[in-house]
């Protein structure tokens, strides 16, 4: 691994995509050029993207700097770890099999339903009055 890689990944959850890179470094996190705990506001949020760094011990390791967009903060926050995952194997191949079976490497496929015709959602009726 050399000392001036940039490893580069793009995660996805609902409509949220994040473009991570993975720097050898002190272990910083900046989203959207904010710290992460000023730009996601929750610490279960936090923990959410930390979790892909603290399976394969990485914490300190690695400065990761993410472009988020799309969606809202808890979908951006799924699709931050699922890039931080997708870019930790790009910097070393054999922790694939320790994201994987943790579940961080699969892409959440669950999206919005569309809106049906003659509905108020994708499955929500319109109000019903018998008179």
């Amino acid at each position: 691994m050399a000392e001036t890689a940039k490893y580069y990944a793009t995660g996805h959850r609902k409509n949220a995509t994040a473009k991570v890179w993975l720097t050898p470094g002190t272990g910083s996190i900046t989203i959207n050029e904010k710290s992460a705990a000023e730009y996601l506001g929750r610490k279960t949020l936090e923990m959410i993207i930390r979790q892909p760094l603290e399976v394969v011990e990485a914490v300190g390791k690695f400065d990761v700097l993410v472009v988020a967009s799309g969606g809202g903060i808890s979908g951006q926050a799924g699709a931050i770890r699922h890039g931080i995952s997708k870019a930790i194997i790009l910097a070393d191949p054999e922790l694939r099999p320790t994201l994987r079976r943790q579940g961080y490497l699969t892409r959440d496929p669950r999206v919005k339903e569309r809106k049906k015709y003659g509905r108020k959602r994708a499955r929500r009726g319109f109000q019903f009055s018998k008179r």
